[in-house]
């Protein structure tokens, strides 16, 4: 007979559950890259740490432009990555590299936050430490904050947050936080949210959430399906989704969509479909055709005025 440690007691998509306890990731460790000075695009990237206890830091990157001494205050975007609440790093290269060409091509402040994944820190670190990194950025906008580059260079009244994925879900939360708390002198104008998580997928994906989260509220939790009420307190004027036609979250983002126009929320949302493409297909190669229409999308969603 086999002893306990050996026994699986669940398996979910991205790990299994063993009958001790023990939790093993189907996913190595994710590689990380350090923060460098991009000779090609000039833009520069730094990591910050903004609490050791919980331990959540960041990697903000700066554009060329902002060396320049007459260059006006630069929109800031406040990026979350994804992963499924449990892989993934904001220093992985697949995101160190699509910040890197948002903050180029938007000639804007990236602030992409790395926070606690499970099983070390379950559901809800990821939302507690994002919300506490945007604080942190948001703590800047007097321009005695503890990062020069946030204190010299970022227009306050020109915020956004983003995020893919399980980024898109805690982008989500965020915003209806800041509609609902308030962030203090920021006003964040969009949302971006690309191929966002929410319940409903499937049963599989829901339990997966659910058990990530010990202190969940079941299927109705807000956070894995916002009801109305929070749809319509969302913080920000704009709000852009995109879906890929093959994604089996498709559907779960286009009833966001959907009962986001219904909420009685008084901004603008809109919805952008890649055909052809599956899930996040566009850090596969980002000079891809496709993903150079969804980053110039994303892009000029940032730098609309």
């Amino acid at each position: 007979m086999a002893s306990s440690d050996s026994e699986i007691a669940k398996e979910f998509r991205f790990f299994r559950v063993y009958k001790d306890g023990r939790v093993e990731l189907f996913e190595p460790d994710c590689e990380k890259v350090p923060p460098s000075d991009d000779p090609t695009t000039g833009v520069r990237s730094k990591d910050v740490v903004i609490s050791s206890e919980p331990p959540v830091s960041a990697r903000i990157f700066i554009p060329y432009e902002a060396q320049n001494p007459n260059q006006k205050k630069l929109p800031l975007l406040f990026y979350v990555h994804g992963g499924g609440f449990c892989r993934r790093s904001a220093f992985g290269p697949r995101y160190h590299n699509f910040c890197s060409v948002v903050s180029a091509q938007a000639n804007a402040i990236v602030v992409s936050v790395e926070y606690g994944l499970f099983p070390d820190r379950p559901i809800p670190a990821c939302y507690e430490d994002s919300w506490a990194a945007l604080n942190w950025v948001a703590s800047h906008a007097g321009g005695n904050g503890p990062e020069p580059w946030l204190n010299d260079h970022a227009h306050f009244g020109r915020v956004f947050i983003g995020g893919g994925s399980a980024g898109g879900n805690i982008a989500h939360t965020l915003a209806f936080r800041v509609g609902s708390i308030g962030l203090p002198c920021v006003k964040v104008v969009g949302v971006i949210m690309v191929h966002p998580f929410f319940g409903g997928t499937s049963p599989e994906e829901d339990e997966l959430w659910l058990y990530m989260c010990p202190t969940n509220g079941g299927l109705q939790d807000p956070r894995l399906k916002p009801p109305a009420e929070d749809l319509a307190r969302l913080g920000c004027e704009r709000v852009l989704i995109f879906v890929a036609e093959k994604d089996f979250l498709k559907p779960v983002a286009m009833n966001y969509y959907e009962d986001l126009k219904k909420s009685g929320w008084n901004g603008t949302v809109e919805l952008v479909e890649t055909h052809g493409e599956g899930h996040s297909f566009y850090f596969d190669n980002l000079k891809c055709e496709k993903a150079v229409e969804l980053i110039n999308k994303f892009v000029s969603f940032v730098t609309q005025l």
